[in-house]
């Protein structure tokens, strides 16, 4: 028998086309860095601009307090908004054509969005501006859709822990930095500097970050899911128990933002240390949740994404409870504390879940709108604490946040069934 006979009867197999994580190996830890840092620096741009947001607003011609307290809680807002909107459209075209792209995109556009908002000529085109910055930004969340495909599965919640670490940090110093910049460089100086320390992270993104992207595997990949057997197609219930899930994180985290201030009032604190003191209490949730991010994250590797998911629920909804019965502030920033070192554990492993629930080829759009639901609880979470506060009273706030955690653990447990 001749080898073109041998040939036909005995097909050679071609090995198996490796995965986008198996290609990526070699990338995926310098990729981290990168995209820790680039988190880090847009979040600390986004979020300097609270200590000064309302000098700001006024300086744009805003006069009463309460139009100055109204226009600055929608500024602040908007950006929230414009990232849950655009979220999984981004995920979806980071499937197709990249992830080193979508970095690209959200760092250059928010680089841009950024300056502009220091040459701003009234308060609404500060919220269009935000607003923007929101639609066309979002480095944290391709940065998530970035190490959430690349790293290792045994290792990928360690790494979303580290990655959500440098987020985190960066909400902590934006406002330490909002609160000394002005005084140096301007209010419109600041948003210069924001854009620039930007630009940075958009220069080691295009230099640094390296991506093995074959567009074809997306095709590949969505052909090769649609045939494959019913046990392997996505469980839609886990998916929509790990999406609310990670809406509460940030629902429950942002619910006593609006009162806190007054909260703080009525236990003693004098008006004149009240807004330190007030921002001391804020940053006190995402200290504790840098300790443990990582180290919850790691332990998910090692214990599975859901036995950390329900216990850290459980954890932060009780927690959540003592908080209505502090009578000193210090008491209140220990539980906040406490509070964020029990949240940290549930982002990067409802993301390393996230990412196993669906094919590779819908991984991308997957995460985008695990980050589109997190940033509605971020937007609604405020609003849902200020109508509970003005119609049950301060305390209340603390109950009904702590009730929702322990029923989405609930929720969990039985996703984990399915």
């Amino acid at each position: 028998m001749n080898q073109t006979a041998q040939s036909l009867l005995h097909p050679v197999q071609q090995p198996a086309s490796r995965g986008y994580a198996e290609r990526n190996e070699n990338h995926w830890k310098r990729n981290l860095a990168v995209c820790v840092f680039g988190s880090f620096t847009t979040l600390v741009s986004l979020s300097m601009l609270l200590p000064f947001l309302p000098l700001y607003v006024r300086q744009l011609g805003v006069e009463s307090t309460s139009a100055v307290i109204q226009w600055s809680g929608i500024a602040f807002g908007a950006t929230f908004l414009g990232t849950a909107v655009t979220a999984p459209l981004w995920g979806r075209l980071a499937d197709r054509y990249g992830r080193k792209p979508m970095l690209v995109r959200a760092a250059i556009g928010m680089a841009i969005v950024m300056s502009l908002i220091g040459v701003v000529h009234s308060v609404h085109e500060l919220v269009a501006l935000r607003l923007i910055a929101g639609l066309v930004g979002g480095y944290s969340s391709a940065s998530t859709v970035m190490v959430g495909s690349q790293a290792p599965k045994a290792r990928a919640g360690w790494a979303l822990g580290i990655l959500s670490t440098g987020a985190l940090a960066g909400n902590l110093v934006g406002p330490l930095v909002g609160g000394l910049l002005p005084e140096w460089i301007g209010i419109r100086g600041t948003f210069f500097a924001g854009g620039a320390m930007i630009a940075v992270a958009a220069l080691l993104t295009i230099f640094l970050v390296k991506e093995d992207f074959n567009p074809a595997d997306h095709v590949s990949n969505r052909a090769a899911s649609k045939t494959a057997t019913p046990g392997r197609r996505t469980n839609y219930v886990v998916v929509a128990a790990l999406l609310v899930t990670a809406m509460m994180v940030l629902l429950a985290n942002m619910s006593i933002e609006p009162i806190i201030t007054v909260y703080i009032g009525g236990l003693g604190v004098q008006a004149d240390h009240l807004a330190r003191v007030a921002g001391l209490v804020m940053a006190c949730s995402a200290l504790g949740s840098m300790l443990t991010a990582a180290r919850l994250g790691a332990l998910a590797d090692r214990i599975g994404g859901w036995n950390v998911i329900i216990g850290c629920l459980v954890l932060t909804g009780l927690v959540m409870i003592p908080q209505a019965f502090v009578t000193e502030w210090w008491q209140l920033a220990g539980l906040r504390m406490l509070m964020g070192m029990t949240l940290a554990g549930l982002l990067p492993s409802i993301a390393k879940l996230a990412r196993n629930s669906v094919d590779e080829s819908k991984t991308g759009q997957m995460l985008g709108y695990l980050q589109s639901a997190q940033f509605s609880g971020q937007v609604i979470g405020p609003v849902i604490g200020g109508q509970i506060g003005v119609a049950l009273g301060l305390h209340s706030v603390f109950f009904v946040t702590g009730s929702l955690l322990v029923a989405c653990a609930g929720l969990a447990l039985w996703a984990r069934k399915s």
